[in-house]
């Protein structure tokens, strides 16, 4: 038996409406939620410290549940499998490497994001997503969705002249200082970020309409 068919086996069993365990069996994808976060935010800092292997494989393991968990209570409702979830992560991986898996050439980093961005934009015309954008979780952070939102937009060829600053010294001490800056304002930094880069997206997606048009 493999690590993944044993995982599978155990959870099932914690699974069973008779026989599992009383928490395991009544938790929903809503329940579930808090505890993919909290595990995605601790594979984070063991990454951090990947010199403690026992501890990576600990957190990787936790995350592997979460994948594991959902993808029994989709098994049990006759929605899909584990094995669902692994071929259409294997098939998106082989469809966006043709440069690895087909005759398409790619000689550098810069070409590879531009076929993968390419291919995703193809894919999502089938899932009716009408911007690059659109895969960007609403949910992000700020500041993560600021850089999200920005590569995704280079990759299709947007530039747009932000005001240019100047950062010296440590780039984290810069932004905690401006964070610092902005409270002593009265502001809160993260509302203040989350309406620049809806902004910024607005204006980016306006682009994509006039490209889209000519």
């Amino acid at each position: 038996m493999t690590g993944i068919e044993r995982l599978h086996e155990i959870t099932t069993r914690l699974r069973d409406p008779q026989t599992g365990c009383p928490w395991d069996r009544v938790q929903t994808l809503e329940t579930l939620k808090p505890c993919v976060l909290e595990e995605t935010y601790e594979l984070l800092a063991a990454m951090d410290k990947s010199d403690d292997k026992e501890n990576h494989i600990e957190e990787l393991g936790d995350v592997l549940l979460q994948v594991m968990f959902q993808s029994v209570m989709a098994e049990q409702e006759g929605k899909f499998t584990f094995d669902d979830v692994a071929n259409a992560v294997s098939d998106k991986l082989v469809r966006r490497h043709p440069h690895v898996f087909a005759n398409v050439d790619a000689k550098d980093e810069a070409a590879v994001m531009k076929n993968w961005e390419r291919i995703k934009q193809l894919e999502h015309r089938k899932e009716s997503r009408h911007s690059a954008l659109d895969g960007v979780p609403a949910t992000l952070p700020s500041l993560l969705k600021a850089r999200r939102v920005m590569e995704k937009a280079a990759r299709i060829g947007y530039a747009e002249d932000l005001p240019k600053v100047a950062v010296e010294g440590d780039p984290g001490e810069f932004l905690l200082a401006v964070v610092k800056s902005i409270a002593d304002m009265g502001v809160d930094s993260e509302a203040a970020l989350e309406k620049a880069v809806k902004a910024y997206a607005d204006r980016f997606r306006s682009f994509e309409a006039e490209k889209k048009s000519e």
